[in-house]
C-alpha cells in the first residue's frame, strides 16, 4: 500500500517526454488541482532521459522558499553566489553557471509548483528557455503565478495545457495497484467517484478504508463496504484544498453539500449571489450547463463528505429542511426532484408523508439503489405507508441478501391478500432457497381473479427455476389468457415464455416477447418487485444460449449494468459479471473471463441460490485455460454451493463438469457427461442449450456423436451461430471445410472456435502431407494470438511437446539459419541439427523449413 505506483496518464507522459526531447518546442506547463498527480508525472517524464543526452535539473518551489532570492532554484544552482553583484548581474551569473555545467546538452528544466517560485527563480526560468533551454513544469489551477511564468505562455514560448483527472479506466488500475489486485466493479465504481480522479485522495480513501476494515477481499476481489472512513490524513487534505472560509462561504458550501446537484438560481435564492461567487472563484463549487439547465456541483466530492460530517446536527437539519422547501415552492419539476425533496425531509426529520415517502423509494429502487430503498421504504412504513411500503422494504432486504429480515417484515404486517403470499413465496424461494414455496404458492387460491393471475404468474416464474417447464408454459400462457388479469402479471408471464423460447432456440419469438414483457417493466417494478429482475434474467439468457455477442455488448452497455454495480443490487452486479465472462471466453480472452468469473464469485457469494453459478463458470472458463487445479477446486465449491431451487441451468453445472474432466484427460468420462445432458435437454425441448452441449461434443473430438442430432436441431434453432457450429460438426475430414469454418468464425467474433477448427484442419493437412497445412498453421497462429491462454484438447493435439534442444534449433531455423551457422551457435554437429529438425518436422507435422514458423508459433510460449 505504501509504494504508490505510477499508473496511467500514457498520452500525457509521451508529451511531456516529446516536448523534452525534441528540440523544436521550447517547453509544456501543466496546471491542475492539488493531488491531481502532477508532481509524479514530471517526476516520470524526466526519469527515463539519460543524462549524458540531456542535462535535467530538477527543482520543487514551496512555501518555504518563495521568499528568499533563487530559493525556489536552490536545489540546482551553484552554492556560493558572488558578492556585490546586482540583481541582473545574480540572473546573469545563475543562467550561465547551468550553461557551464550542461556542457553540449541540451538543458531541461522541470519546475513543480511553479507558481510559488520566488520572482528571481521566475526571472531565471524566463530568461532560460529564451536562451534555448527546455521547461516542464506544474502549476496549481486558481493559485496565482508570476508575471514572468505567465509570460512564457502568452508569449509563445511554451505551451500550457490543464491536467485532467484520471480516467475511469487508470482510477481503476491505481485502484487494483493500490490494493494489491482486482477491485470488484461496483466498489470501483463507487470509490472512483468518490476520488474523482484525484491519485492523492484516491489513495487516502483506500488506506481509510482498508485501516477501518471497510475493504475486504473474496475469491480474490476486493469489495468496499460502502462505508466511508475519514481519517485524519483525508480531512487534512480536504481542510488543505477548502482552505478558511467566511460564513457565508460556508453556507454556500454546505448548501451544495447537502443539496448537489443544486440548481443556480435555487442556490442564489438561498444565499448570498457574492459568496456564491466567491465560492466558484475559490474553485470550491462549480456549475454545470446542460442545454437550458445550469447546476451547482461541488469541484470534488470528498468535498460533501466532509462538509456534511462537520456540520452541526441541529443546522445540518435545518439547510434540508430549508433545501426541500425549495425544490417544493418552485414546483419539483425535475425527475429527481421527488426522490431528492423525500430525502432531504427524512434526514431533517420533517418527513410525515408516507405516500411521498413511498414513491420515493420506488424512485430509488428502480435505479437500483438498494441502500436508499431501504430507507425510504422504512421511513414510509413507519409514516403510515402500508403494506406496500413494507413490501418494498422486504425487497431491498432481499436484493441485500438478508432474506430473514426481509420474512421479519412481511410477517409484521397484517395484510395476507395475494401480494403477501407471492412476495414472502418469493423471499422464501429466492432469499432461501426453499424449494416448499411453489406449494404455498399452488395452493393459494385468491377468490379475485386479477390477485388469481397474480399468483399463477409467479408460480409460473417458480416452477420455471425449477425446472418444470411443462407447469410453467401452462400457467404463462393461461395467465395471458385472463381478461382480469393485470399488466405485472402478464409481463411477468411474457418473461417466462421468453425464457422457454430462447432455451427451446427461437430468439425471434424471444425476442418479440421481451419487447412486449418491456412496455410492463415499469408496472412489474411497482407491483411484483421481488422479481422485478425477471426481464434481465430472461434477456440474458436470451443472448448467452444464442451466443449473440453484439447482444451481449449491447446489454453492458445499458445503464441496467452501472446501476447493478453502483447501486448495491448483488445478484444484478453477479449476473452482469457472468454475462462479461461469457463474451470474454468466446472471444478467446480468457484472463478477461477468469476475472469477470471471480467478480461474479465475490459478488454471489452471499446469494444462497446463485452462489454456485458463479462458480460454475469459473470452473469452466479455468479448464479452457488447462488449469485443472483451479477448475477442480471451482466445481467442487459450485457443487457445495448450488441450490435445487435453480435447476433450470443444470445444463451449466453439468457443462463444468465435462469441461474439468477433459481438462483432466479424461475425455471419456466428458462425453458421456456431455451425451447424458443432451438426452435431459432434449426432452425439457431446450434445443438452443442441447445444440451447445452437442458441439461440446465437436470441439472433444467426437462429431460422430453429435453431427446428425445438430443437422435435425438446424431446422429450429436460430440465431446467427447455428450454421457454422452445424457446418463444423458435419466437416469430418475436409480439411477445407474446417478451415473455411475457422475463418467464418474468427469474422464473427469466437476466436476460441475458430482456433479449435483451424486446429482441426491442422491435424488433418499435416495427416495428407497437405500443403494447405501451412495456410491453417497461419490462420490458427493468427487466431491464438488474440487470445490469451487456451490449453483445450482439439488445441492441444496440434501442439505436441518439443525438447529445449529441439526447440531452440527449430526457431533458428524458422529463422533462416542454415545448419552449420544452428551448429557453431549451439556447439553441435550438423548432422546432430538435422537429425533435431527431423524429429522436429514429424512432431508437428510439417515438410520443411518453411512451414516452421506458422506451426512453432502454435505452441504455448
Amino acid at each position: 500500500m505504501e509504494q504508490w505506483a505510477f499508473v496511467g496518464r500514457a498520452d500525457e507522459l509521451a508529451r511531456l517526454r516529446t516536448v523534452a526531447t525534441s528540440g523544436s518546442e521550447h517547453g509544456l506547463i501543466l496546471s491542475g488541482a492539488a493531488g491531481i498527480g502532477k508532481s509524479r508525472l514530471l517526476h516520470e517524464s524526466v526519469a527515463g532521459l539519460a543524462e549524458d543526452a540531456w542535462a535535467v535539473h530538477c527543482a520543487s518551489a514551496n512555501i518555504a522558499s518563495s521568499g528568499l532570492p533563487f530559493g525556489g532554484l536552490a536545489q540546482v544552482l551553484p552554492p556560493d553566489p558572488p558578492a556585490g553583484v546586482s540583481p541582473a548581474g545574480l540572473l546573469r551569473w545563475a543562467a550561465d553557471g547551468l550553461r557551464t555545467e550542461a556542457g553540449d546538452r541540451p538543458l531541461v528544466l522541470a519546475v513543480d509548483d511553479a507558481h510559488l517560485l520566488d520572482p528571481p527563480s521566475a526571472a531565471l526560468v524566463h530568461l532560460l528557455v529564451r536562451e534555448g533551454a527546455t521547461l516542464l513544469g506544474t502549476l496549481r489551477t486558481s493559485e496565482p503565478v508570476p508575471p514572468p511564468i505567465t509570460a512564457l505562455w502568452t508569449e509563445g514560448l511554451v505551451a500550457h495545457d490543464e491536467l485532467a483527472p484520471l480516467s475511469i479506466e487508470d482510477s481503476r488500475a491505481l485502484l487494483a495497484t493500490l490494493v494489491g489486485g482486482p477491485v470488484e466493479a461496483g466498489s470501483a465504481q463507487r470509490l472512483g467517484r468518490l476520488g474523482a480522479g484525484n491519485p492523492l485522495l484516491l489513495r487516502e480513501l483506500v488506506m481509510a478504508a482498508v485501516r477501518g476494515g471497510e475493504l475486504t477481499q473474496a475469491y480474490g476481489f476486493w469489495r468496499w463496504t460502502g462505508r466511508l472512513s475519514l481519517a485524519p490524513s483525508l480531512t487534512e487534505l480536504v481542510d488543505a484544498r477548502v482552505g478558511s472560509l467566511t460564513t457565508g462561504v460556508r453556507d454556500v458550501l454546505e448548501l451544495a453539500a447537502f443539496g448537489e446537484p443544486i440548481g443556480l438560481g435555487l442556490l442564489l435564492r438561498a444565499a448570498d449571489p457574492a459568496d456564491v461567487e466567491a465560492a466558484e472563484e475559490r474553485g470550491l463549487i462549480r456549475v454545470v450547463t446542460d442545454e437550458s439547465r445550469r447546476d451547482v456541483r461541488l469541484a470534488h466530492p470528498l468535498y460533501g463528505e466532509v462538509v456534511r460530517r462537520r456540520c452541526p446536527v441541529t443546522r445540518s437539519r435545518r439547510l434540508l429542511a430549508a433545501l426541500a422547501d425549495l425544490v417544493a415552492q418552485a414546483g419539483a419539476r425535475r425527475r429527481d426532484d421527488l426522490l431528492r425533496v423525500a430525502v432531504w425531509r427524512l434526514e431533517s426529520g420533517t418527513a410525515q408523508d408516507g405516500a411521498l415517502l413511498l414513491d420515493a423509494a420506488a424512485q430509488a429502487f428502480a435505479r437500483f439503489d438498494i441502500d436508499l430503498t431501504r430507507r425510504l421504504a422504512s421511513a414510509a412504513r413507519d409514516a403510515g405507508g402500508g403494506y406496500p411500503a413494507a413490501e418494498l422494504l422486504a425487497t431491498a432486504l432481499l436484493f441485500a441478501d438478508e432474506p430473514e429480515a426481509a420474512l421479519a417484515v412481511l410477517d409484521a404486517e397484517p395484510d395476507d391478500g395475494a401480494r403477501r403470499i407471492t412476495t414472502r413465496a418469493t423471499v422464501e424461494f429466492f432469499g432461501l432457497g426453499k424449494t416448499e414455496a411453489v406449494e404455498t404458492l399452488a395452493a393459494a387460491d385468491p377468490a379475485d381473479p386479477a390477485d388469481a393471475a397474480r399468483v399463477r404468474a409467479v408460480e409460473a416464474f417458480v416452477n420455471l427455476q425449477l425446472d418444470d417447464v411443462t407447469r410453467a408454459r401452462d400457467l404463462a400462457l393461461a395467465v395471458l389468457r385472463a381478461p382480469a388479469a393485470g399488466t405485472p402479471a402478464r409481463g411477468l408471464a411474457r418473461c417466462v415464455l421468453a425464457f422457454l423460447a430462447a432455451l427451446s432456440g427461437d430468439p425471434d419469438g424471444a425476442r418479440a416477447l421481451l419487447e412486449e414483457a418491456g412496455a410492463d417493466r415499469a408496472a412489474l417494478r411497482r407491483d411484483i418487485p421481488t422479481l422485478q429482475y425477471a426481464f434481465q434474467m430472461a434477456e440474458g439468457t436470451l443472448v448467452s444460449v444464442s451466443l449473440d455477442l453484439p447482444a451481449i455488448d449491447g446489454i453492458l452497455a445499458a445503464e441496467f449494468t452501472d446501476l447493478a454495480q453502483s447501486g448495491g443490487f448483488g445478484f444484478g452486479s453477479g449476473w452482469v459479471s457472468l454475462l462479461q465472462a461469457r463474451a470474454a471466453w468466446l472471444r478467446g480472452h480468457t484472463d478477461e473471463a477468469l476475472r469477470a468469473a471471480d467478480q461474479a464469485c465475490a459478488t454471489l457469494a452471499m446469494a444462497r441460490v446463485y452462489d454456485g453459478h458463479a462458480h460454475f463458470a469459473r470452473a469452466t472458463i479455468a479448464a479452457l485455460r488447462g488449469d485443472h487445479t483451479l477448475a477442480r477446486s471451482s466445481l467442487e465449491t459450485a457443487n457445495g454451493a448450488a441450490s435445487n431451487a435453480t435447476g433450470l441451468y443444470y445444463a451449466w453445472r453439468q457443462q463444468a463438469r465435462a469441461w474439468t474432466s477433459a481438462c483432466a484427460g479424461d475425455v471419456a468420462t466428458a462425453v458421456q457427461v456431455l451425451l447424458e445432458v443432451a438426452a435431459d435437454l432434449r426432452a425439457d425441448g431446450f434445443h438452443a442449450v442441447e445444440l451447445i452441449v452437442l458441439y461440446d461434443l465437436v470441439r472433444l473430438g467426437r462429431p460422430e456423436l453429435a453431427a446428425g442430432r445438430m443437422t435435425q436441431l438446424a431446422a429450429t434453432v436460430g440465431g446467427r451461430a447455428t450454421p457454422l457450429l452445424v457446418r463444423h460438426a458435419c466437416a469430418d475430414a475436409d480439411g477445407e471445410a474446417h478451415l473455411a469454418v475457422a475463418r467464418e468464425f474468427a469474422g464473427l467474433g469466437y476466436q476460441v472456435f475458430a482456433a479449435e477448427a483451424a486446429a482441426g484442419a491442422v491435424r488433418i493437412f499435416r495427416a495428407d502431407r497437405d500443403p494447405q497445412a501451412l495456410a491453417a498453421s497461419t490462420l490458427l497462429a493468427d487466431v491464438l494470438a488474440r487470445c490469451d491462454v487456451l490449453r483445450t484438447p482439439a488445441l492441444l493435439s496440434v501442439q505436441p511437446a518439443l525438447t529445449v534442444r529441439e526447440r531452440q534449433v527449430a526457431e533458428l531455423a524458422a529463422d533462416g539459419a542454415r545448419s552449420r551457422e544452428i551448429a557453431d551457435r549451439l556447439f553441435l554437429s550438423p548432422r546432430t541439427v538435422e537429425n533435431h529438425l527431423q524429429r522436429v518436422y514429424t512432431k508437428l507435422g510439417v515438410s520443411g523449413r518453411n512451414e516452421l514458423a506458422p506451426a512453432l508459433r502454435l505452441l504455448p510460449q
